[in-house]
């Protein structure tokens, strides 16, 4: 396949926009949601800003966080390799706050209705999420079995262009949506080919006038094999009875300058080509590429760079581990050893029809909307903190001696959250903590 380019819109060999999603070959069930037996959980928590230093206590023993990880650097575009494991299945949920506006139960979450089989379309602005310039998309991969899933955020300088930033990464999740929802195939396909299907078509929308967008994006099989490609400052983290498995790295040029996909409007092209400069355009292939084998139990964080600039590694861990206790999902033995309550596929369990709709299942919780909520509300709490440094404030420091950033990072929020499950058994494996 010849390298694509999109920068100037006179390099692209793309079908018209206003072709079918199944010119792409398209894409996604946005999302729906459920009412849950966890509405004790969610009450008792409540789902207000929570503080951003609360312990989590495993046990009374010990406690240390594992931050070994495996690294992959090599893909194809097809699919991780059956690993002929059990079948495992994945509830998973997003949630968002624009970074000027408050949290709303309903609105603000977002739910995977694996029960769903609806053609997903490219979202006018008025029916995007309150998400600001964050965006996501869940969806069927196909007929596979597999999920896909992703974050992209889209670059905020090109306000001062006049240029809406929302609507390349708001564009760009809705066609990997299409992408994965139509993809034709037998074996799960690529998260970078995903990515690279929904950058062509963004940059052959012609409402999509300019703008720039990290993304993060993963598909998760049945056997649990999951493959993530990650391009900036987006990314995840992978959580395993009570430790921290693996983590992304950000992607910069520089500090604060992520690698970012780019649409370059011909004016702009020409300004820069007559009085020098420069424009970044990175491409999905330079995405870093990992791979992971999920177990019953485990959760996976997508999020955007407004999680990762106010909350350390062992913050999300904290908010995560305090839930799956609460709820029951991971529980501690008499040695003090986290291991998987059986009961976890009903916590994240969406019913498969609701009176009241989307809206209606928005309001209840399952396991992985009450994870995914109280982590945007952490990192949101977090980004208005003025005494505690979060990373943003600490990684400028230490650019800059002199700096005087306090506190955190006011930004876009978005979480999207996989919590993987296998019906009607107890994972072997125990972590001591």
């Amino acid at each position: 396949m010849a390298a694509f380019k999109c920068p100037q819109r006179t390099l692209l060999a793309m079908p018209a926009a206003s072709a079918s999603p199944s010119a792409l070959y398209p894409i996604h069930n946005p999302i729906h949601m459920r009412a849950s037996s966890l509405a004790v959980v969610r009450n008792s928590l409540r789902l207000t800003n929570p503080s951003p230093t609360s312990a989590l206590s495993f046990s009374t023993k010990s406690r240390s966080f594992s931050t070994t990880m495996k690294y992959s650097t090599s893909s194809s575009d097809a699919s991780p390799t059956s690993l002929g494991s059990p079948q495992l299945s994945y509830g998973v949920a997003a949630a968002f706050i624009g970074k000027d506006l408050s949290w709303h139960a309903t609105r603000n979450i977002h739910h995977f209705n694996p029960h769903k089989r609806v053609q997903p379309v490219k979202k006018t602005p008025e029916q995007r999420p309150p998400s600001g310039h964050d965006a996501f998309f869940i969806s069927h991969l196909g007929d596979t079995g597999a999920v896909a899933f992703g974050v992209a955020d889209g670059v905020g300088g090109w306000v001062d262009s006049g240029v809406d930033p929302a609507d390349f990464s708001h564009g760009i999740c809705d066609y990997m949506a299409m992408v994965s929802f139509a993809y034709p195939g037998h074996d799960p396909v690529s998260p970078k080919a995903i990515m690279q299907k929904g950058y062509e078509a963004v940059c052959n929308d012609r409402t999509v006038v300019a703008g720039s967008s990290t993304a993060v994006v993963g598909v998760a099989a049945p056997n649990g094999a999951v493959e993530i490609a990650n391009l900036g400052d987006s990314g995840f983290i992978h959580l395993r009875l009570g430790a921290v498995h693996a983590y992304s790295k950000a992607q910069q040029h520089s500090f604060n300058t992520p690698y970012q996909m780019s649409v370059i409007p011909p004016s702009m092209a020409a300004r820069i080509a007559t009085f020098g400069g420069a424009h970044l355009s990175d491409m999905p292939h330079q995405s870093d590429i990992t791979h992971h084998n999920l177990q019953s139990g485990d959760v996976l964080v997508l999020a955007s760079d407004g999680v990762w600039d106010n909350m350390f590694n062992e913050d999300i861990l904290k908010v995560v581990g305090k839930m799956m206790l609460a709820s029951g999902a991971w529980t501690i033995d008499d040695d003090g050893a986290v291991q998987v309550a059986p009961s976890i596929s009903e916590m994240v369990k969406v019913p498969e029809l609701s009176a009241g709709g989307p809206q209606a299942l928005n309001s209840q919780a399952t396991l992985q909307s009450l994870v995914a909520s109280r982590i945007a509300l952490t990192a949101k709490a977090n980004s208005h903190e003025t005494r505690r440094d979060g990373p943003f404030a600490k990684a400028m420091k230490r650019i800059n001696r002199r700096e005087r950033w306090v506190g955190g990072k006011v930004d876009d929020i978005m979480v999207v959250v996989l919590i993987a499950t296998q019906d009607g058994t107890m994972v072997p494996v125990k972590s001591r903590l």
